[in-house]
């Protein structure tokens, strides 16, 4: 009996797909929405999951928190946890790593160094979208070799997506110069690089201002926290800053190596924010992002991305002991204000001292993840080397 049960739930899931798949024209897909926390009344995840499901019939929202006493939205469904962070965090990870859900929508993820995400907004001036990349997590700790990564990152994404030669700018900060020179000698020997050109007199591929109002290019390449900075503004200037209305939030992850994609949206995002932030998700697992990131860094190293790397970082090395990392042991806790530019050093700081420390990027900025137990001796470490 409970195996005909079973035969039958199955049965009933595949007939499920194919009338989702036939209503729409998309492959059925599973989003987890990380539904508490925010600094809006939770009716706003609920409010944008029902949106998201009525453009898009093949797209199940899978809410992940403590469920709402009310009517969930026709379709959705639900993972109860806590509320607490970790315990939102753990739900969302199982579901996940069993299958459950094909990616998430979360409002904070510790990613580790060398994983950000890819945010898109709406161009006030032509109403164009435009991948910001990157505004969360961190390719890398220093700004040379961040940027030239994530241009690389934002073009997949941009590529997973549907545009398949997308035009790529740099925003003009400082090492812009550095990282487009850079490109260039990589499209020089091969890399399939479209560098688009500033709307200003004298054009070029870096960006001002004018060019992120306008949508000169369709991505824009910063560090994360000049991305996020924009992504906040392009998202929330017509609210006064309190609540996000524009936008499809701070994008997918992406990085060498990392297979999960988890989006990102603010504790400010509203609705429909967070319900573009779900079709951008789902339209990242249907273009099979993680495939098409490793592609694109495929052809990037074979276009002598490793040798750009290793001369930035030549560049800015400074000379220092080498130090090997003490045994890996869980962490569960975080060290937070340390500068990003110094997070590796403050790392190799605490293994001297025989603490084991990794690098990660939190939502709220860089952060050091060690055990709970070396806490009070790595916060007194750090603050006595100048980190702290």
């Amino acid at each position: 009996m409970a195996m005909q049960e079973c035969k039958r739930a199955i049965l009933g899931k595949a007939l499920e797909d194919l009338v989702a798949r036939a209503r729409s024209g998309k492959e059925p897909c599973r989003i987890g929405l990380m539904a508490s926390g925010g600094e809006h009344s939770d009716a706003e995840f609920l409010v944008a999951a029902s949106a998201a499901m009525s453009a898009d019939p093949a797209l199940t929202v899978v809410g992940v928190g403590p469920k709402p006493s009310g009517i969930l939205p026709q379709g959705m469904d639900w993972i109860e946890t806590g509320c607490e962070g970790p315990e939102l965090a753990s739900g969302m990870e199982n579901a996940l790593s069993q299958g459950r859900i094909h990616g998430a929508v979360a409002l904070h993820y510790p990613f580790p160094l060398g994983v950000t995400t890819v945010g898109r907004v709406l161009t006030p001036g032509t109403g164009k979208p435009l991948f910001m990349a990157s505004c969360t997590g961190m390719s890398a700790a220093h700004r040379q070799e961040a940027m030239l990564r994530n241009a690389i990152l934002g073009v997949a994404v941009a590529k997973a997506l549907g545009i398949t030669c997308p035009s790529v700018g740099v925003l003009n900060l400082d090492a812009a110069p550095q990282v487009l020179r850079a490109l260039n000698r990589m499209a020089e020997k091969g890399y399939p690089l479209n560098l688009g050109q500033s709307v200003r007199g004298d054009g070029g591929s870096l960006l001002r201002g004018n060019d992120l109002l306008c949508g000169a290019v369709d991505v824009c390449v910063a560090d994360t926290l000049t991305g996020n900075v924009l992504m906040k503004v392009f998202s929330a200037f017509t609210s006064g800053g309190s609540y996000e209305t524009s936008g499809w939030g701070y994008g997918p992850s992406v990085g060498e190596g990392w297979d999960k994609v988890v989006s990102i949206v603010s504790r400010a995002s509203g609705a429909p924010v967070i319900a573009n932030a779900l079709a951008y998700t789902a339209a990242a697992v249907r273009g099979r992002l993680p495939a098409v990131v490793a592609e694109e860094i495929r052809l990037a190293k074979a276009a002598g991305m490793d040798d750009e790397l290793a001369a930035f970082s030549k560049a800015a090395a400074a000379p220092q002991d080498e130090v090997q990392a003490p045994p890996a042991v869980p962490t569960d806790e975080e060290i937070h204000g340390i500068d990003v530019l110094d997070l590796e050093l403050a790392v190799r700081c605490l293994w001297k001292e025989n603490i084991y420390a990794e690098a990660a990027m939190g939502c709220t900025g860089p952060v050091v993840k060690l055990a709970g137990s070396s806490l009070d001796k790595a916060r007194a470490v750090l603050t006595a080397s100048g980190y702290l």
